[in-house]
């Protein structure tokens, strides 16, 4: 076979990462491919050709992605063009799933394969897009185990290849010297992860913020580790740090390093999504909070099938953890749970033994499991064409 070509389309940090694993295992069993499409740093260090930054699709609810609607419509109509103008190999779709559905319907009618890494969460909520899906995909590649059977069900293949983190991420992970790299000594050490978005933090920062100032009255020698992912992120919570009368607090923000606030920290508040389960993956109880607009959470809240939003919860099938959302989410509320996580060692104790058995389950190679799905598309593609010439 020659040396495909390969569309991919990521939004936001996850799906940056995601994709970038992907592309270095791609690599391995296709060494002269090429990748394009629309992607973020990590997939640029690969040598992936971004036609668009992956923030252009980092907006999430449905207030949220109204006002930005017009361009990012836009976007998907050129990028569409640029594909059918000039067809790659395949296209994989890298989460983001009501912008790349309609882009890989679309490209399979053309004839060109589409893969959709990470499964849309349908066990969670909008069960209804399962005939959507199945109209849209040659294959989904599911990162959970509990994925397959939904989607065996109505005839749409997939491949449950695991969670690219917990292969990148030990299965033990000590405190001391982690610490030690970030210059932390004093404790109890809380790690704060507002959202990775500029709307998330729009909603939690200064929830976050005020959570900190309760938790220091408690604990004075506290010290709070805050990841940002970008400039523009690290200056909007500075910016509530002043607002909130803040900036006195021992926070040490850092340029993205989620993992390794999460490794040295006793207890995590996170903001719901990816980043739940890099504390799961790293042992950390944590604290899940998360706000958004009101409209939004009106639409969610009616849709929704699990009483958990957070990964952790969701994969363990009860609370381990405790989620705070939309007005449940004060930072009374929110200090008084991470105070208690500090304090209740058998508690953390079996926390880290659900989060152990998470970390085996989900740990599958799952760049190269995903290679081998995708490589499997591509030869059927071939067959396929063979066959009608």
């Amino acid at each position: 076979m020659k040396a495909p070509r390969i569309a991919l389309v990521a939004g936001e940090a996850s799906g940056d990462l995601l994709a970038a694993h992907l592309i270095a295992a791609l690599k391995q069993k296709f060494p002269q491919a090429t990748f394009c499409g629309i992607g973020g740093p990590k997939m640029e260090a690969t040598g992936f050709e971004a036609w668009w930054p992956a923030e252009k699709l980092a907006v999430r609810g449905y207030a949220e992605v109204l006002r930005h609607y017009r361009e990012i419509a836009a976007i998907r109509r050129k990028l569409l063009k640029h594909l059918l103008d000039d067809p790659p190999d395949i296209l994989i779709g890298v989460d983001a799933p009501d912008f790349n559905l309609w882009l890989e319907k679309r490209v399979k009618a053309a004839g060109i394969p589409a893969v959709h890494f990470v499964g849309p969460s349908v066990w969670a909520w909008r069960r209804g897009r399962l005939k959507k899906i199945g109209r849209s995909v040659s294959r989904i590649l599911a990162l959970f185990p509990f994925e397959p059977p939904l989607y065996e069900q109505h005839g749409i293949p997939v491949s449950y290849v695991g969670h690219p983190l917990a292969d990148v991420i030990s299965l033990q992970i000590t405190k001391e010297s982690v610490r030690e790299r970030l210059g932390v000594k004093a404790g109890p050490v809380f790690a704060l992860l507002p959202g990775s978005r500029q709307s998330e933090l729009a909603y939690m920062a200064d929830t976050f913020i005020d959570t900190a100032k309760l938790l220091q009255r408690r604990f004075p020698q506290a010290a709070f580790l805050v990841p940002l992912v970008s400039r523009e992120t690290r200056n909007q919570f500075e910016e509530a740090m002043w607002q909130r009368g803040a900036q006195e607090l021992p926070f040490k923000l850092l340029f993205g390093h989620a993992q390794d606030a999460l490794a040295a920290c006793d207890v995590a508040l996170v903001a719901s999504g990816t980043a739940t389960l890099e504390a799961a993956l790293i042992k950390r109880p944590m604290v899940i909070a998360y706000r958004m607009s009101r409209w939004s959470w009106q639409l969610m809240k009616r849709m929704g099938y699990q009483p958990w939003v957070g990964l952790p919860n969701i994969l363990a099938g009860r609370f381990v953890v405790p989620e705070f959302l939309q007005d449940e989410a004060t930072p009374e509320n929110l200090a008084q749970a991470m105070g208690n996580l500090v304090s209740e060692k058998k508690l953390v104790a079996e926390i880290e033994r659900v989060f152990g058995d998470i970390h085996v389950r989900l740990r599958q190679d799952t760049a190269a499991k995903a290679a081998v799905a995708i490589a499997d598309t591509l030869e059927n593609a071939r067959a396929d064409r063979m066959a009608r010439a």
